[in-house]
């Protein structure tokens, strides 16, 4: 997987059920590692993964907790803003770790200017997501793909879901098709 190949993103709801929505992406073909998920700060998922310690006695807790953060680890990466990130890939990291003056001149945006998108765009989605919701990126072998995964999103209850035919070094994309 390379960041800067074709992708497909969804921006979803904090309610929708990611589990199905990556389901239907795995059992159309996409591994996890190509996967990358944004989470807005409020998002339930981001309160276990804020609220995780060692020292919690129930054992229970401690069991959901580790089944949440064993499952976001499988991913090429997840992003939490003022939270955390986990990040699996190689390519995700590169992509997704901006310089410390990159970070400072455009903040949460950097990540998404990594992954492809316009500044215009990359600021758009990070306040989306710093309030309400959910991206998922997929980050796709082929151009043709892009389709067959934006339709899947889509499908499974995106409220937006397009593809990113590719990004050039300077971070800006070749082209954003919309789909929905």
């Amino acid at each position: 997987m390379a960041v800067n190949a074709p992708a497909a993103y969804g921006l979803f709801s904090q309610e929708t059920a990611l589990q199905d929505v990556v389901r239907a992406l795995n059992q159309a073909g996409f591994a996890n590692r190509d996967i990358c998920l944004m989470l807005a700060p409020s998002h339930p998922i981001a309160s276990v993964v804020r609220d995780a310690t060692l020292f919690n006695n129930e054992r229970a807790v401690n069991r959901a907790i580790a089944n949440t953060i064993g499952w976001l680890s499988e991913f090429g990466a997840v992003l939490i803003p003022r939270v955390g990130f986990f990040i699996r890939s190689q390519a995700y990291f590169h992509a997704l770790v901006a310089s410390d003056e990159a970070s400072s001149f455009c903040g949460n945006a950097c990540a998404l200017i990594g992954l492809g998108f316009s500044r215009e765009a990359a600021e758009k989605y990070a306040s989306h997501l710093s309030k309400l919701g959910v991206m998922i990126y997929v980050s796709c072998s082929e151009g043709t793909a892009t389709r067959t995964a934006s339709e899947l999103l889509r499908s499974s209850g995106a409220q937006e879901s397009a593809t990113i035919l590719a990004a050039i070094p300077s971070g800006k994309s070749t082209g954003v098709a919309a789909v929905a």
